[in-house]
């Protein structure tokens, strides 16, 4: 028989690329403890708040949920914890400067798994005025539209 291989989902915030022009991302290691590592494999984390800052030179993402694990009894973690992102030493400079600039921010864009890693992508990112959410919506608008319009004709 075949083996079938189980599909790990990657969770996208997308609510990022709406209210953010990203500018730069960065792929960092995250440090779990074993509750949520299953948890992710499953899918239950959401983005919802959540954001990534420096403190005494490491990078931490707060504010990031992970579901508890249904099995997890009274080792289950706590859901919105802190966790250290692990980058190294010239990444970590190099969103430090990034940051001291005015409106700038650190973003978790998606979290997946690479070689049984668990990994999340973060983007230096600035914020979108008004006018700039409507354009990328008008643009997702007329996208959607093109594309429509080709289906229908083939």
């Amino acid at each position: 028989m075949a083996e079938q291989k189980k599909t790990v989902p990657t969770l996208k915030n997308k609510k990022a690329f709406f209210e953010f022009n990203i500018e730069k991302t960065f792929e960092a290691g995250i440090v779990l403890q074993g509750t949520e590592v299953k948890s992710l494999r499953a899918g239950h984390a959401s983005f919802t708040d959540s954001f990534a800052y420096i403190h005494h030179g490491e990078v931490w993402l707060k504010e990031f949920y992970i579901k508890e694990f249904d099995q997890g009894s009274y080792n289950n973690h706590d859901t919105r914890r802190e966790r250290k992102l692990l980058l190294n030493r010239d990444e970590i400079r190099k969103i430090d400067t990034a940051l001291r600039q005015k409106g700038y921010t650190l973003v978790p864009l998606k979290v997946y798994f690479k070689k049984g890693k668990a990994k999340v992508e973060i983007g230096l990112a600035k914020g979108k005025k008004m006018f700039d959410k409507r354009a990328s919506i008008a643009e997702k608008d007329v996208k959607r539209e093109t594309e429509r319009q080709i289906k229908q004709h083939l």
